[in-house]
């Protein structure tokens, strides 16, 4: 996985900062993030749930990793260019195709969100952390197709690191909440930039899907097992 692919990540984390803002700005500004004495619930609580997006990039990508087979490995390679342009339509309001995804993990989040209210209100950064881990989990689309994308880099690592820098995109958003950051969360609302990164999602997608198309062949003729030849995701923008 190379920086490109991290990057990435960054971009769409950031790029969605009017949906998280939507989704989870009212729990970050009912923290009471700007007081002295709640920095380190907020720490706490953002640190669970980017914590909560890397374990489970983690997970997927150590599933998606066991499956020795360069059929599915080109299959992966077309899923993650086609994410990457799903994802940036979505970002730019021009699809909006994902709120499936989150219609059908509202119903596994149901025994979530009732775990989760009883660490209301939060009294310390044990609860932070608590609640930050529940939150990972919610039923937003963005977040589980970044979570799709990210198991396309088939190593449980990369996957997870993937999750970490999406994590990290979201984190000016959320802190801009809490801290009553106005113009911070002004500029992160901005039409220009998300469709500046939306766009970049999906040339990055539609580069990924041509360098699969390119070298696909190749990867049919190697040995089974050998991964040292690799058409991914990362690649996207060079």
């Amino acid at each position: 996985m190379t920086d490109v692919g991290y990057l990435s990540a960054v971009a769409l984390g950031l790029a969605g900062s009017g949906h998280c803002l939507g989704m989870c700005g009212g729990i970050a500004a009912a923290l009471n993030l700007g007081g002295h004495r709640s920095l380190p619930v907020t720490i706490s609580y953002h640190g669970g749930r980017i914590l909560s997006y890397t374990l489970l990039g983690g997970m997927l990508g150590f599933i998606a990793g066991s499956i020795d087979l360069v059929a599915w490995t080109i299959a992966l390679r077309y899923i993650a260019g086609l994410l990457l342009i799903c994802m940036g339509l979505y970002v730019a309001n021009w699809w909006q195709g994902m709120q499936a995804l989150e219609r059908a993990g509202a119903k596994l989040w149901k025994p979530v969100q009732r775990f989760s209210s009883r660490l209301l209100p939060i009294k310390n950064p044990a609860q932070g952390m608590a609640l930050g881990l529940c939150w990972g989990l919610m039923p937003c689309g963005l977040i589980y197709s970044a979570l799709a994308w990210s198991a396309t880099a088939q190593n449980a690592v990369s996957s997870a690191m993937l999750m970490f820098c999406f994590g990290l995109g979201t984190l000016p958003a959320m802190l801009a909440v809490g801290l009553g950051a106005d113009k911070l969360q002004v500029l992160l609302r901005k039409r220009g930039l998300k469709l500046g990164i939306a766009i970049m999602l999906i040339v990055s997608g539609l580069w990924t899907i041509y360098l699969v198309s390119a070298h696909g062949e190749h990867l049919k003729h190697q040995a089974p097992g050998a991964k040292s030849i690799e058409i991914d995701h990362s690649k996207m923008g060079h």
